[in-house]
């Protein structure tokens, strides 16, 4: 059953909590960037493997996290330690993640189809690793408060950090690959590979420690079956709507994020733009937070998700006049998709909070791991179909993979696939979430009623 705080009084989380548990979001924010904006360019332009298997091989191990996301967060919702139900598997992710990001990118003499296999029993073993850490992470902000509004100021923080991980990893890691004494060579992929697993460590031992003296207002009850976990998001309309909508906006972030490689090389003939463009991207995301927090009380949070998305679907609509209008419109228009990313990742968090802790209230438990893990893995997987999608775009256009010994050139079947992979479908995914956001109901109100429901039903137990 739900147990909450018994004092009546909202529980704050500390600063020192909030830090320690938002520089944790240098690993979602570096693994959900790097492999996304990276491995499939790694592959095609560097490792000599066709598109259509490159789009397969970041595609095919996150189907796994159907599977080892809803695991993680059945099991760590049953976890009892002197660390808590969450720790212990933070530090698992922490120790494992790391070695096998490094060894994703680290390059051994094989190109083709050997190459693809390599890189995919590593991507395999580095999502399951990332599947320790995220999942437990994610459940965490229902555990430490129940109040509707300080969920996203906590969220906030993390959002920061986010950001912050986002732009350092999204520049610097293809700036090392593309760095003079490597240029794009395995060389400048294993570097970096050792860097950013070396950020990845350093990061989430410091939400391992950091989180140490977190609040714990309620805990939750884990399904028996992996099978029973997906029954119980059957029941909730509203994490479904929530669930469709972020898989849409996930989408589109994953077309966006796999083309920018391209975009850059081909388009803009500059793939060092590759750094730059993602500074335009991710730079919002720093900017803009305390604003999408203001919005997301003014608006509510379903209206301020509308906006953010159609930020995004205007910026990618736009940017399909780049081969016309040049380099600084492209920095442009992706940084008006910036600031919509930035809203829609902040919104995304809160609302699945907001969902966890409604379904508490109305089935009288908590079952955050249940929902943070297939949710998780639901996001992943098509964020990394995103991949597969262009990959297949750029495979049916004639796209030609090579290594980095050469530079080849692509026929303007593959340049134009270049073009509208990258732009219009984003947008496409992008007007899908609109739809699908305006079905979403869950609001301050609609909670406020449901704790009151539930007290009241407390209150007739007790003097039942």
């Amino acid at each position: 059953m739900v147990t909450s705080a018994s004092a009546p009084a909202v529980v704050t989380v500390p600063r020192s909590v909030r830090l320690g548990y938002g520089v944790g979001s240098f690993c979602t924010g570096t693994f959900g960037t790097v492999p996304g904006l990276l491995l499939l360019y790694y592959m095609t332009n560097v490792l000599a493997v066709p598109a259509w298997l490159a789009g397969l091989v970041v595609f095919l191990p996150k189907v796994w996290d159907l599977f080892i996301n809803p695991y993680v967060g059945q099991r760590s919702d049953r976890t009892t330690s002197r660390w808590g139900a969450r720790r212990p598997w933070l530090l698992l992710g922490a120790l494992t993640l790391p070695v096998t990001f490094a060894l994703t990118f680290a390059g051994p003499p094989l190109t083709g189809g050997a190459a693809a296999l390599y890189v995919g029993v590593m991507f395999f073993l580095t999502t399951t690793a990332f599947a320790f850490f995220e999942v437990p992470y994610k459940a965490m902000p229902v555990e430490m408060t129940d109040d509707y509004h300080e969920r996203s100021s906590l969220l906030q923080w993390r959002m920061v950090f986010l950001g912050v991980a986002i732009l350092l990893s999204g520049a610097v890691a293809p700036a090392i690959t593309n760095a003079e004494a490597a240029g794009g060579t395995v060389g400048g992929y294993r570097t970096m590979g050792l860097a950013v697993g070396a950020l990845l460590l350093v990061a989430m031992l410091g939400t391992f420690f950091g989180t140490a003296s977190a609040p714990v207002v309620r805990r939750t009850e884990a399904e028996g079956t992996i099978m029973a976990q997906f029954r119980v998001a059957r029941t909730s309309k509203t994490f479904l709507v929530l669930l469709g909508f972020s898989c849409a906006q996930m989408l589109a972030a994953g077309l966006m994020l796999a083309g920018a490689p391209y975009l850059a090389t081909y388009l803009l003939d500059a793939p060092e733009a590759t750094t730059t463009l993602f500074v335009a991207l991710v730079g919002p995301i720093l900017l803009t937070m305390p604003l999408w927090v203001w919005l997301s009380k003014r608006l509510e949070k379903r209206g301020a998700m509308i906006l953010a998305s159609a930020l995004f679907l205007a910026g990618g609509v736009a940017l399909v006049l780049t081969p016309q209008l040049g380099a600084v419109y492209a920095h442009v228009c992706v940084a008006v998709v910036g600031v919509g990313y930035a809203g829609f990742q902040l919104l995304q968090y809160s609302m699945l909070a907001d969902v966890v802790v409604h379904d508490a209230l109305v089935s009288g438990r908590s079952r955050a791991g249940v929902f943070t893990g297939l949710w998780t893995a639901c996001e992943t997987v098509v964020f990394a179909f995103g991949a597969l999608v262009l990959g297949w775009v750029l495979g049916a256009a004639g796209f030609v993979e090579s290594d980095a010994s050469e530079r080849v050139a692509q026929p303007e079947s593959a340049i134009m696939a270049v073009t509208y992979g990258g732009t219009l479908l984003p947008a496409a995914a992008m007007a899908l979430s609109i739809v699908l956001v305006m079905r979403y109901r869950l609001t301050a109100g609609e909670l406020a009623r449901a704790q009151a429901q539930a007290d009241a039903r407390a209150e007739q137990g007790a003097k039942g």
